[in-house]
């Protein structure tokens, strides 16, 4: 069995997808959708940024998306390949309603675009941050969060992959958390270049005005099975797609416990889809013997 893994925020970069889209006519046409969906030039900035515009979360998340199903469009006309589970960490999981049918890439890109506005203006910079931390066990370091909190907010954020855990809340809170962590054995614990503190209680008014833009979408049935974030299991009911994704906001990305979800249902690959290799180096850490793959370019296109 095969399953479809699209990345998150952090993936972009300048030039992405321009290969792609000089190449073949499907991932031009998936640029073109997004410029018109939209009304500005997404193409232009994800081919050529600058990087600046690119960090920019309200723009991150629709080039990134963007980027992808663009990407999955080429592999299904070259490969012929189908999924039978697919998955995105965070942002990557609308890419991943997109490939399951259930969401239209304009309405998708469309909500993004607007999901990461209301993510940057949920929390004022400064006052948000994100931390890795690397080799701790999850119920310690869960623990360091609520001892570090004092009366703010720090919680889990990812679940990556094992012994790499992201935490996020009030900057004064992650970095007691931080201090907390290496006190009690983490190998390392840093704080990450985020504009804003994602998948913890500070982002819930982002989620309530998400609710309203996707109460205005239409979701269509699922032809493939979506391994959602908040609860590592299949969802393949369209009616709590909506629900799912506004929980999304403020709730931890269970990415290993999704990835072995998989595997204990008969995954025996993967193909990262979208921009770089994050995924498939999770995926090796959560189970070594794992074959990955990834598609962004002509070169790996041809490898797969």
């Amino acid at each position: 069995m095969l399953a479809f893994i699209f990345p998150g925020q952090g993936a972009q970069r300048a030039g992405m997808g321009k290969e792609l889209s000089e190449n073949f006519a499907v991932a031009r046409e998936v640029f073109e959708e997004a410029n018109d969906a939209l009304g500005f030039d997404v193409a232009k900035m994800c081919f050529e940024g600058p990087e600046e515009d690119l960090k920019l979360t309200a723009n991150t998340q629709p080039a990134i998306l963007t980027m992808s199903i663009a990407a999955l469009r080429v592999l299904q006309q070259e490969t012929g390949l189908a999924a039978d589970y697919v998955a995105g960490h965070s942002l990557g999981e609308y890419s991943a309603l997109v490939a399951s049918g259930a969401l239209d890439f304009a309405d998708a890109v469309r909500v993004v675009r607007q999901r990461g506005t209301f993510m940057q203006q949920a929390v004022p910079v400064g006052e948000g941050a994100m931390a890795a931390v690397l080799g701790i066990e999850s119920d310690k370091l869960e623990a360091i969060c609520v001892e570090a909190a004092q009366g703010e907010v720090v919680s889990t954020a990812n679940y990556n992959s094992p012994g790499q855990i992201v935490i996020a809340g009030n900057t004064a809170a992650v970095e007691r958390a931080i201090d907390l962590a290496k006190q009690n054995g983490a190998k390392k614990a840093m704080s990450l270049p985020v504009s804003a503190p994602f998948h913890c209680a500070l982002m819930q008014p982002a989620g309530e005005q998400l609710k309203t833009v996707l109460d205005l979408v239409d979701v269509s049935e699922l032809a493939i099975p979506v391994v959602t974030n908040v609860e590592a299991s299949a969802n393949t009911d369209s009616g709590r797609v909506k629900e799912l994704l506004v929980s999304q906001v403020s709730a931890p990305v269970c990415w290993d416990s999704s990835v072995r979800y998989m595997i204990d249902h008969g995954v025996e690959r993967f193909i990262e889809i979208g921009p770089g290799k994050v995924l498939c180096g999770l995926s090796r850490r959560i189970e070594r013997r794992m074959p990955v793959a990834n598609i962004e370019n002509i070169a790996s296109l041809k490898a797969l």
